[in-house]
C-alpha cells in the first residue's frame, strides 16, 4: 500500500479483481454441465452461460402413447441443468463477490 496515494492502491485492487473475475467468467462459459431426469434417461448438456450443446434420450422412454412422460424428463433435464449451471458460477464467483452484495448480471 501507497500511505501517499490510497487511491492508487485502490484502482489497481479493482484491476485486479476486475482480470480474475474475466478469467472466472472464462472458465464458467468453457464449463460443460449435464442435466439429468428419471435416472439418466434423459440428459441435456450445456455450458456455464445458458446454452444447450446436447440432449439425450434413452430410446425406452420414447412412447408415441405417452409423450407428456417425455415431456416432463425433458423439463426435469433442464431444471437440473439450471440448478448445477447456477451452483458452478456461485461456486466460482463466491470468492469473488462475497463482500460485494450479490452476484454479477448474466451469470446466473
Amino acid at each position: 500500500m501507497d500511505p501517499e496515494n490510497p487511491m492508487a492502491d485502490l484502482l489497481a485492487q479493482a484491476q485486479q479483481m476486475q482480470q480474475q473475475l474475466m478469467v472466472v467468467q472464462n472458465e464458467i462459459a468453457s464449463t460443460q454441465i449435464t442435466g439429468t431426469a428419471g435416472g439418466g434417461l434423459v440428459s441435456v448438456t450445456g455450458n456455464g452461460v445458458g446454452e444447450i450443446t446436447g440432449i439425450s434420450i434413452d430410446p425406452k422412454v420414447v412412447d408415441p402413447d405417452d409423450v407428456e412422460t417425455l415431456q416432463d424428463l425433458v423439463l426435469g433435464a433442464l431444471t437440473d441443468l439450471a440448478g448445477k449451471r447456477e451452483a458452478l458460477t456461485e461456486e466460482k464467483m463466491g470468492p469473488l463477490t462475497g463482500g460485494l452484495g450479490g452476484g454479477l448480471p448474466g451469470l446466473g
